[in-house]
């Protein structure tokens, strides 16, 4: 249960509770998924395969294998899929892998298979520099900026023109201020913070207040950015949701993740898809790449599932086993192993070739 309390449910409008809470939205997902497998079922139980589905969206297992307009429409799916994300993957932090921004969206895209590659690049500069975007990230960290940037994606985008205009404002204000040098030139004082300093902590939480608790969009508990704003100065945006990443009172909020200290303690979770989601099972779908390109793109190459932390100056090429499970630990390959998945093609084509003299003979 979330420390901040938010509106009694009891005291909502009926129209400002189907807003916010979405019913609508799984309403007409759930006939339209009933409507979709009634085709190819004429004999499914409705009434079945309704409760079906309002348990596993009450459960949160409803975003697997779902496309991305649908776990992006609404606050619940957002906070499922990251759970998902992190149930399915957390084995790679308990090793203590560290990966890139592609192969962490790779990941996502084998539960989401268009899943966009700039909420990654987004999350990515959470936690590096933007000439840094090449590292390798921690788990931990990727799955915490990663719930921040995704669940609060309107809201920092609100959070960003406010501060770029306040940044503005700081390096050139419309009214300097003129003091009398005792001298017949005269000095004009403007601010004395240079804009990589941030801004007033004090004046941005005033800024951003207005647009904490609306229907619309989600935002953080405006307590919790009291705490984080009210104890510093001046912050920088990405300081900022840096701080917000780390907010235990934040992440108990969204109250999908454990706690930082607990993130990779427990047994593995069991994750199964929901067996009335119509859609193409990860295991088929193949992924690959290009650590040089920033647009990872579907090819027929198999799926790259990173095993271990590997160097800058190390190829970071991956391979999973056909028909493996994305919730499953990947499984490492060795170079002879690698060698032989690439050449697999070749050596086919050898087959076909020895079999077609044969039959020719």
């Amino acid at each position: 249960m979330s420390i901040y309390t938010n509106e009694d449910r009891y005291s909502m409008t009926a129209e400002r509770y189907l807003a916010k809470h979405h019913v609508l939205v799984y309403i007409e997902d759930s006939i339209a998924q009933l409507l979709e497998h009634r085709e190819e079922n004429p004999k499914l139980n409705p009434i079945k395969m309704l409760s079906e589905y309002f348990t596993a969206l009450r459960d949160g297992n409803h975003t697997m294998f779902r496309e991305y307009q649908f776990i992006y429409q609404t606050p619940h799916n957002r906070a499922s899929f990251v759970k998902l994300f992190w149930k399915c993957y957390r084995q790679i932090g308990k090793k203590g892998d560290l990966l890139s921004i592609q192969e962490y969206h790779s990941l996502i895209t084998l539960l989401c298979s268009d899943f966009p590659f700039e909420v990654v690049q987004k999350t990515a500069r959470i936690i590096l520099m933007d000439d840094a975007l090449d590292c390798l990230i921690s788990f931990t960290d990727f799955i915490f900026a990663f719930q921040t940037q995704f669940y609060y994606e309107e809201f920092l985008d609100k959070c960003l023109e406010i501060y770029l205009s306040m940044i503005h404002t700081q390096s050139s204000p419309r009214n300097p201020v003129v003091v009398p040098s005792g001298a017949d030139d005269t000095k004009i004082h403007t601010s004395s913070h240079h804009p990589g300093d941030g801004v007033d902590a004090m004046q941005y939480f005033r800024a951003v207040y207005p647009l904490c608790d609306r229907v619309n969009y989600s935002t953080p508990p405006a307590e919790a950015l009291k705490e984080i704003l009210f104890n510093v100065p001046r912050v920088s945006f990405y300081g900022f949701l840096m701080a917000i990443a780390k907010s235990d009172a934040i992440n108990e909020h969204i109250g999908r993740l454990p706690p930082k200290s607990e993130i990779l303690a427990g047994a593995d979770p069991e994750v199964s898809a929901p067996s009335l989601v119509k859609s193409r099972p990860s295991s088929e779908v193949q992924i690959t790449t290009d650590v040089n390109n920033s647009n990872p793109t579907n090819t027929n190459a198999p799926a790259q599932i990173p095993s271990k932390p590997r160097s800058r100056s190390v190829s970071r090429s991956r391979a999973t086993v056909k028909g493996q499970n994305p919730c499953q630990p990947a499984t490492s390959l060795t170079a002879r192993s690698r060698k032989k998945v690439i050449s697999s093609d070749e050596s086919s084509d050898e087959d076909d070739d020895d079999e077609t003299e044969t039959d020719d003979d």
